[in-house]
């Protein structure tokens, strides 16, 4: 192409007339992952969060003691809350409507200056007008000074304007606003999901003492309801978090001060495992890669259980100092702090940057910790007792720990014998699948393609981790095959920068032991290497439950559902041939190839964790894995249901 042709071809590509103007919130439909993270199901309930933040806004700055999200039976949300109600009449800067403002404008609010809110939580003040904006529809009421006040929109347009509709209670105040989230937005689903609406909700309620919110599902067949009220506030969320295990003393430790115009509140309390549960928050929302109010709770832990053990001389002259992993082990805490002006690191709010945070958690929580232990003798010699526990635990499994430091990965001397490696050395091309059993270990390996393939097969069921000191771990040799064969280290030595495999593939056989066996890798994986879950690099292989043959021709089934539509579409007669697999094993090579290892026709499950509900996620473990027998009677009780071929 000559440079004629070149410069020709340019301006008919890319020219003045190319440049797109986005006005109103175009820009919020035209690119929603950038507003709220995605147009899949998380995205979807974000809508909901971002209305009830502004209500919990409400509750913050002391104006709003209720609120009630409602699934309605057209699979519209109503949000209703008795704050001070959205302002109504015109907004002299703009010269509009103070809701259409609200609802129409981006970083539009109350959270900018102005005295509106103290503290906020919302999403830079553009949650009403995203959420409006990606919307089929979106009515809002506002009842103030004995009016009811209304307000349409279709898709982030005015339908109608500001109106008085009607009359109420003079006393009355509040906002209701219902929205049906947009098809053509949301293509996956818009479906509501009362279960993931539940536990944040929950959530909510937890970290604001005494709001009450409702949550109440209308849709046929699912009608249901529940309310959440804690007159304990974070309390009462650590004995919730901690009901799936034994407490080790009664007291829940609780902090509570103001510091630079920044009040914490912190609670705390140990149980038997040996997991660490910590959970920190901003004006309510979830911090969970932490940030400076964390790094303060723990200084002050740390330094406090010290000088409290050696003035008790539970500590000698000579001993080395508790770290604060020791003192944190069976610890389950939240800290929740409200600032005026939180810098979160990245637009995700998932770690608080202020340091003044830092030093206010830590100056409360060192001046009310100390009072309590010197209260609380009995309660502060468990917790020590326990530490120095965990202090000769950690000291007994640091030359195994090294061992597993100084090993390099990617040293083929280093890697587990058992180990049937893929040639391919670039981490992007290569999976690895963690296979229970040597015989189907074996059948994997011949079935295997061996240059992106690697197989690492399992003796039988390895160490339920929820239920084991770090020596332990590091003595389990299935456990120390798969931290060397993955690359990336664990805990504080975690490094995804190191993986050799871009997928990490559990597969075990379709029955409950093999259930029980994928349960005890993933709470491996969530509690020692948690990173490759929520980077998406776990997954779950869906081997078949049956093989159909009839004149010659093969069927596979993965569920009984389509096994049944595989014999309506061959016919039901005496020449099915049903096979079904009790295991990996009974599969040969080609059989295992076809159906679960062929990247081009299997089925794979990707593990996930929604970081808006990873307190949760951290119960069902806790509630699964632990000692206490009444708590996962209930649990599976609860979610049988959804149990899906098991023999059970």
């Amino acid at each position: 192409m000559n440079e004629e042709d070149k410069v020709e071809k340019m301006g008919q590509e890319y020219g003045a007339d190319q440049i797109q103007i986005l006005e109103g919130l175009e820009a919020v439909r035209k690119r929603p992952g950038m507003y709220i993270g995605t147009t899949s199901s998380r995205g979807l309930h974000h809508l909901v969060y971002e209305i009830v933040d502004n209500s919990v806004d409400e509750a913050l700055a002391g104006f709003c003691d209720f609120i009630k999200v409602t699934i309605n039976a057209d699979q519209s949300v109503t949000i209703e809350d008795d704050g001070r109600g959205i302002p109504v009449g015109i907004n002299h800067k703009s010269g509009l409507p103070a809701l259409e403002v609200v609802f129409t404008i981006l970083h539009a609010g109350g959270k900018f200056g102005g005295g509106g809110y103290k503290v906020s939580g919302g999403l830079h003040g553009v949650g009403a007008s995203v959420v409006n904006a990606l919307s089929e529809w979106l009515v809002v009421n506002v009842y103030k000074d004995g009016k009811v006040y209304e307000m349409r929109f279709e898709r982030g347009k005015t339908t109608m304007p500001e109106t008085v509709v009607g009359e109420c209670e003079a006393d009355k105040h509040g906002t209701l606003i219902t929205f049906l989230p947009d098809k053509e937005v949301f293509k996956d689903t818009t479906i509501f999901d009362y279960g993931t609406l539940k536990q944040r909700m929950r959530e909510m309620a937890f970290l604001t003492k005494k709001l009450r919110i409702d949550l109440e599902d209308l849709r046929e067949g699912q009608e249901r309801k529940d309310s959440f009220h804690y007159e304990g506030g974070i309390k009462e969320f650590v004995a919730y978090l901690n009901k799936s295990t034994s407490a080790l003393y009664n007291q829940i430790i609780y902090c509570e001060g103001k510091k630079n115009n920044i009040y914490v509140e912190v609670a705390m309390q140990h149980n038997d495992s040996y997991n660490e549960s910590s959970y920190s928050f901003v004006n309510n929302i979830n911090t969970p890669e932490g940030g400076m109010h964390l790094t303060g709770f723990r200084n002050a832990i740390t330094k406090t259980f010290n000088d409290y053990a050696r003035g008790s001389k539970m500590l000698k002259d000579s001993d080395e100092n508790l770290t604060g992993e020791d003192i944190r082990e069976g610890l389950t805490s939240i800290v929740s702090i409200k600032i005026e002006d939180p810098q979160f690191e990245g637009q995700t709010k998932q770690k608080l940057g202020n340091t003044e945070a830092r030093s206010a958690v830590e100056s409360v929580m060192t001046e009310q910790l100390t009072y309590f232990l010197e209260q609380n003798p009995d309660v502060a010699k468990i917790i020590c007792e326990k530490s120095i526990q965990s202090k000769r635990a950690r000291e007994a499994a640091r030359k195994a720990r090294d061992l597993t430091r100084r090993k390099s990965a990617l040293e083929s001397t280093s890697l587990p014998g058992k180990l049937a490696d893929c040639s391919d050395k670039d981490p992007k091309n290569c999976e690895i699948f963690i296979v229970e059993g040597d015989s189907a270990g074996g059948s994997a390996k011949t079935a295997r393609a061996r240059a992106t393939q690697a197989i690492l097969p399992l003796r039988g069921k390895i160490l339920n981790v929820e239920k084991a000191r770090m020596d332990r771990v590091f003595g389990n040799e299935e456990i120390k095959a798969m931290i060397t064969a993955f690359g990336t280290g664990i805990h504080e030595d975690f490094d995804i920068s190191k993986l050799r495999y871009d997928k990490i593939i559990i597969m075990t056989d379709a029955d409950v032991d093999g259930a029980h066996i994928a349960t005890l890798m993933l709470t491996f994986l969530y509690r020692f290497m948690p990173e490759l879950i929520r980077q998406g690099h776990v997954y779950l292989a869906q081997p078949p439950l049956y093989k159909l043959e009839k004149n010659k021709k093969v069927w596979y089934a993965y569920s009984d559902d389509e096994l049944s539509r595989i014999i309506d579409d061959v016919g039901r007669d005496s020449n099915n041939k049903i096979q079904r697999y009790k295991g990996l094993g009974e599969m040969d090579a080609d059989q295992l190839w076809d159906t679960t290892m062929d990247p081009e026709k299997r089925v794979l499950l990707k593990v996930a964790v929604d970081e808006e509900g990873e307190s949760d996620v951290n119960l069902t473990f806790m509630t699964l894995m632990g000692d206490k027998v009444e708590p996962r009677r209930e649990f599976i009780l609860e979610n049988a249901k959804y149990v899906r071929n098991l023999d059970i």
